[in-house]
């Protein structure tokens, strides 16, 4: 618990966290760690202490526990009963929704995430995104976790891998780029020099269907990551993809092309030599989507590229049922398996990020630093944004999570979210909340 400070000494807003295991790279170190509410910011400890002689409002024992950043979730459709997609008649319902879902979310971790939206009506996108973008700019604690920007998977994916994603609603970009702007609408993507940003960060789409390799290079320009996914690429189309600027790719393994010995498919562009040429990648590790020796495998063929994603579905956190979806899809939810009703198609994921952070360390070699840093650092490096999320280093958000590790007796390995800290602020803890839902 935060040991308080006399009433009498004015606040500095600075919080010092003492007796821990910081995760700074792959290493745990015992140091302390300084943050500002004010700023929202790790600060600088040595110059804090000794050249400014601030003395800390609060001083929290971690107690041998371990501090390490806010998750990064990159591919998140929805939680709690709320589905990125859904659109009401009345959009502030939806901009409730979603405050309401920020609160939810915070509790599990994840303090920051790319909302998703799979492949819709062009008309979704038009009025979802504007409500997507990123939203650190308020800088407010008790609003929850924060918007990084949107992720758009699809619609310019194969119809053969599509997964749970509506036929009727896939398309191809015959002219490139400008069949992106038609269908996310062009304020969504502001043209290079307009000063603009895009509330899109992350685009999902298939580099064999038309038109979309072309548009690679533009979409890098306005500095959005192009992901490859639900796709039916070999390795030389896989190759060229990246080669134009592709950096990610959705859900490895799940929605395309298996490896072949013969030709490796996507899969293979992770044994390329050069850095530059692997791609990033994310893995379901939710017990459902992957076998435990599939995430093994993929985890050792390049680990620096290996992020850890939920694909999570307004089920989370939901009973069992039967949910409405868009396009009158429907899914039935068992435990955690999520299924689109009559088929026995995985639609998405039930689980939280700590559950497949959790899966991972029990089924991996993987030491806390290195699961820690496929949530972490990681996401953050892919997103270009490692000096402001995913780090415990100086000016870097004070997003942050205690953690306790422990064994369950079963051979299962577990961290347990017990703190939760956003832009310096302590917004969860075991047993009380300060975000209000």
């Amino acid at each position: 618990m935060p040991m308080a400070i006399s009433p009498e000494r004015p606040r500095t807003g600075v919080t010092r966290f003492t007796g821990g295991r910081l995760v700074r790279g792959n290493e745990l170190v015992e140091e302390d760690l300084w943050i500002s509410s004010v700023t929202g910011k790790i600060l600088h400890s040595q110059q804090v202490f000794y050249e400014h002689h601030i003395v800390p409002d609060e001083v929290v024992d971690l107690k041998g526990k371990i501090l390490c950043p806010g998750f990064v979730d990159v591919q998140f459709n929805g939680a709690f009963g709320f589905d990125f997609s859904t659109i009401p008649d009345d959009m502030a319902t939806y901009h409730k929704g979603l405050k309401r879902l920020n609160r939810h979310l915070v509790r599990t971790g994840v303090t920051s995430y790319l909302p998703t939206l799979p492949s819709q009506k062009p008309e979704v996108y038009h009025n979802a995104l504007p409500y997507l973008g990123p939203s650190g700019a308020a800088r407010n604690p008790l609003e929850g976790s924060e918007s990084l920007g949107a992720h758009c998977e699809g619609p310019f994916i194969s119809p053969s891998k599509n997964g749970i994603h509506s036929p009727e609603v896939l398309q191809t970009a015959p002219n490139g780029f400008p069949d992106f702007e038609a269908c996310y609408g062009p304020e969504n993507l502001p043209y290079l020099g307009s000063g603009l940003r895009s509330p899109i960060s992350m685009i999902t789409a298939a580099p064999e269907v038309p038109g979309v390799s072309a548009a690679i290079p533009q979409i890098a320009q306005l500095g959005i990551r192009s992901s490859i996914g639900h796709t039916e690429a070999t390795f030389e189309e896989a190759s060229a993809a990246i080669h134009a600027g592709a950096t990610m790719i959705t859900h490895l393994f799940n929605a395309m092309r298996p490896l072949h010995h013969r030709n490796p498919g996507i899969f293979g562009v992770l044994g390329k030599a050069e850095g530059k040429d692997r791609p990033y990648f994310g893995i379901i590790s939710d017990g459902i989507h992957l076998h435990p020796t599939t995430v093994k495998i993929a985890w050792n063929a390049y680990p620096e590229g290996f992020i850890l994603v939920t694909d999570a579905m307004k089920t989370v956190g939901l009973p069992d049922g039967v949910y409405d979806w868009t396009n009158g899809d429907r899914w039935v939810k068992k435990g955690p398996l999520l299924t689109r009703e009559g088929t026995d198609k995985i639609a998405g994921s039930s689980a939280t990020l700590i559950e497949c952070v959790n899966n991972f360390w029990t089924w991996s070699n993987a030491t806390i630093p290195q699961v820690i840093g496929a949530v972490t650092g990681t996401p953050a490096r892919m997103l270009g944004i490692e000096k402001v999320k995913g780090t415990l280093s100086p000016d870097g958000d004070a997003d942050l999570l205690v953690l306790d590790a422990h064994e369950d007796g079963e051979g299962g390995k577990r961290l347990k979210v017990e703190q939760v800290w956003k832009f310096g602020t302590l917004v969860h803890e075991e047993g009380r909340d300060a975000v209000g839902v």
